[in-house]
C-alpha cells in the first residue's frame, strides 16, 4: 500500500516511515521541509494523491490556547485533500485520557482533533498512547527550581517512542478501527516515583518534592493517563533508561 504520513520526519512520523517502508509498503514522509504545510494547505493535494492511508503525525507548535486553532485547520486542509484524492483510511495519534482533562489546553484540542477525524466521513483510526519516556526530561525541566523539582503524584503508564511507532505503523496498516485503540507501557509509576527514577539513573542530586499543585500534570484528577487494559508495550522504562 501506499501511505502518506504528514509529519513524517518528527519523533514518530520518522519511524513510522521506516517501520512501514520494511513491511514493503511505500511510505513518504512529508512535512514543512518538503513543501507541505497543513495550515496553509500548500502541497496537501499533492502528498496524498494516490495515497490509500494518510498517517496524520502533525502537532501544534505550542500546548496553550492557540492549539485548538492549529488542530482545527490543520485537519479541515487534511480531510479536504484526503476526500478529493480518494484516500481510503485516515490515522492520528492521539493522548489516552485525553477527553478527561478538560482543563488542558492541548488535551482539548486533541479531543477536537479526534471529533473532526471521526466526523469526517473517511473511513478512520486514532491511536491513543500514554505519556512517551521521551518526554520525561521535558517535564522535569519544566517545574525545576535549584537543586528541587516538584512533581505531582500523577498516575503515569510510560511508553517509548518506538513502541508508540510500531503500533501506528501497525494500525494503518489494517483495516480502518473506525474507532480508538489504546496503547501503553507495561508499567504505571507516580510521575514523582518517575521522577525520582529519572534523576537517581542520571546520577543526578537534585530531589523530587511531591506537589499537587506543580506543572502541566496537576490538572490531571485520577488515573485517567492510564489504561491496565490497553495493548501493552514490551519495553519498561527501567530497560529504556540503560
Amino acid at each position: 500500500m501506499k501511505f502518506a504520513v504528514i509529519g513524517g520526519t518528527g519523533l514518530i512520523g520518522s519511524q513510522v516511515v521506516k517501520n512501514l517502508n520494511a513491511a514493503g509498503h511505500e511510505a513518504v514522509p512529508h512535512s514543512k521541509s518538503s513543501g507541505v504545510d497543513v495550515i496553509s494547505g500548500q502541497g496537501l493535494e499533492e502528498a496524498v494523491a494516490g495515497a490509500d492511508v494518510v498517517v496524520n503525525l502533525t502537532n501544534s507548535p505550542t500546548f496553550d490556547e492557540a492549539s485548538p486553532a492549529f488542530f482545527q485547520t490543520s485537519m479541515d486542509n487534511l480531510l479536504a485533500a484526503a476526500r478529493k484524492g480518494g484516500v481510503g483510511h485516515f490515522v492520528i495519534l492521539s493522548i489516552v485520557g485525553t477527553d478527561q482533562v478538560p482543563e488542558l489546553d492541548y488535551y482539548r484540542a486533541k479531543t477536537l482533533q479526534e471529533h473532526l477525524l471521526a466526523n469526517g466521513q473517511i473511513p478512520y483510526s486514532i491511536v491513543r498512547a500514554t505519556q512517551f519516556m521521551e518526554f520525561m526530561d521535558a517535564v522535569l525541566s519544566w517545574t525545576a527550581d535549584g537543586d528541587t523539582v516538584r512533581l505531582p503524584a500523577t498516575p503515569i503508564q510510560p511508553i517509548a517512542a518506538k513502541d508508540v511507532a510500531g503500533a501506528v505503523a501497525e494500525v494503518a496498516a489494517g483495516a480502518p478501527l473506525n474507532g480508538i485503540r489504546n496503547i501503553g507501557g507495561p508499567d504505571v509509576f507516580t510521575l514523582d516515583e518517575l521522577g525520582r527514577i529519572t534523576l537517581s539513573h542520571k546520577g543526578d542530586n537534585r530531589t523530587v518534592v511531591t506537589d499537587p499543585t506543580a506543572g502541566m500534570f496537576a490538572a490531571v484528577k485520577g488515573d485517567v493517563l492510564t489504561d491496565k487494559n490497553a495493548h501493552l508495550a514490551p519495553t519498561r522504562y527501567t530497560d529504556w533508561l540503560s
